[in-house]
C-alpha cells in the first residue's frame, strides 16, 4: 500500500473537513447570534461571527481564515436578506481571514501581541473595506461613517473574547 498516497488524501480530508467546519460555525455565529442596532447612518449588525473566523485564522492559518470568513458570512448575506452585500463581504471577510492568518503565521513575537495586531489589521479592513462598499451602493461618501462603531464593536469585541483562548484551543486541537 503507498502510504504517501494514503496520508496525502487523510491530509486533504481533514482540510476539507476543519475548512467546512469553520464555514459552518462562522455562518451559525454570524445568523444566530446577531443584534441589528439601529445607530446613525445606514444602521449595522453587531455579530459573533469574527468569532471563529479568528479562531479559524490563529489556529489553522490564513487559507483557513479566509475560507471561514468569505464562505460563512458570504452565506450569512446570501441567506438572510442581506443579498446586496454578499460580493463584498467574501472579499472584505476573505481578506480579514487572510490577513489575520498571515500576521499570525509569520510574525514572530509574543503570541498575544501578535494575535492583537492581526486583529486590528482586521479591523482596519472591515472599516475601509465596507466604508467603500456603502459609498458604491449607497452613492453617499458621509452615510458610511454611520457603519463605523458597529464595525469596530464587533471586531474588538471577537479580538477580546478569542486572544486569550486561542492559545489554550491550539495546545488542546494541536
Amino acid at each position: 500500500m503507498n502510504t504517501t498516497l494514503s496520508s496525502r488524501a487523510t491530509n486533504k480530508t481533514q482540510v476539507l473537513v476543519i475548512n467546512a467546519l469553520f464555514v459552518a460555525l462562522t455562518l451559525v455565529a454570524t445568523m444566530f447570534i446577531n443584534l441589528k442596532l439601529p445607530i446613525a447612518g445606514n444602521g449595522g449588525l453587531i455579530h459573533l461571527g469574527n468569532v471563529p473566523l479568528f479562531i479559524a485564522a490563529f489556529v489553522f492559518g490564513r487559507k483557513t481564515g479566509a475560507i471561514a470568513g468569505a464562505f460563512g458570512m458570504g452565506l450569512f448575506d446570501l441567506i438572510s436578506g442581506w443579498t446586496i452585500w454578499a460580493p463584498f463581504t467574501f472579499i472584505i471577510v476573505g481578506a480579514m481571514g487572510y490577513v489575520a492568518g498571515l500576521i499570525a503565521e509569520k510574525v514572530p513575537g509574543k503570541r498575544a501581541v501578535v494575535y492583537s495586531i492581526a486583529v486590528i489589521a482586521a479591523l482596519l479592513i472591515k472599516i475601509v473595506g465596507y466604508y467603500f462598499a456603502e459609498v458604491v451602493l449607497y452613492g453617499n461618501w458621509i452615510a458610511p461613517f454611520g457603519s463605523i462603531p458597529g464595525n469596530v464593536l464587533q471586531v474588538v469585541f471577537a479580538g477580546l473574547v478569542v486572544v486569550p483562548l486561542v492559545a489554550r484551543i491550539k495546545k488542546r486541537i494541536l
